[in-house]
């Protein structure tokens, strides 16, 4: 009887070994009792994305030709099965109200966002700014919009907000909390960020540079 061949996993397995391991060290640096979720988060956002096969990853996102039909002349590449744009009828009616206060339309939404399943995920990577903090404050506008799209809510979770940092590299330790406390404006009621109560509402400034940079990233 031959042996198991590991060779054309072993890439693999190698691979989401190293990502654990660097998801438990992010985690690390979060407040104790949210470590646990931290590392959850991660690993589950990676294996979303990354299959366990000898395939190489799709970037999220990314449109592939379907192998069912050929694409029609004129019209664009579908989305890859499973995921699709986001309808009208996926935004919360909070939040096709901004999108209308500020001339937007869902077709920017889908220019940053898409649809797998019952997730609206990000279409971007690069968020075009090179600040530490900019990044961070464009990391929390995102999350608050992937939160109102769904509940019209426009809150974000700061200690996501960490975790991303930490994922883009863009993670300030010691002015995070300063980061959000000298853009105060832009969240509503806000004097300071604490890690044990890390959902923050933005204000209406929010909003207003939320709308900005959903027409810079689209």
């Amino acid at each position: 009887m031959e042996g198991f061949n590991m060779s054309e996993g072993g890439d693999v397995y190698g691979e989401l070994k190293a990502r654990i391991a660097e998801f438990a060290a992010i985690a690390n640096e979060c407040p104790d009792k949210l470590q646990e979720k931290c590392f959850e988060l991660l690993l589950a956002h990676y294996l979303d994305r990354r299959p366990l096969t000898g395939e190489p990853a799709q970037r999220p996102g990314e449109r592939v030709p379907t192998p069912e039909a050929e694409t029609p002349a004129g019209e664009g590449p579908s989305l890859p099965k499973g995921q699709e744009d986001i309808a009208r009828s996926d935004i919360h009616l909070k939040a096709m109200k901004f999108l209308e206060r500020y001339g937007l339309t869902v077709d920017d939404v889908n220019q940053v966002f898409y649809k797998e399943g019952d997730q609206i995920l990000p279409l971007y990577e690069d968020l075009k700014t090179t600040k530490t903090s900019e990044c961070q404050l464009r990391i929390a506008l995102m999350l608050a919009f992937r939160s109102a799209l769904d509940t019209g809510e426009f809150v974000f979770n700061g200690e996501m907000v960490r975790a991303e940092c930490q994922t883009r590299k863009c993670y300030d330790q010691p002015n995070f909390a300063a980061h959000f406390r000298r853009n105060a404006d832009l969240f509503d009621g806000f004097n300071k960020y604490e890690s044990s109560a890390p959902h923050v509402r933005l204000s209406e400034n929010g909003r207003k540079a939320l709308a900005a940079l959903i027409k810079e990233l689209r």
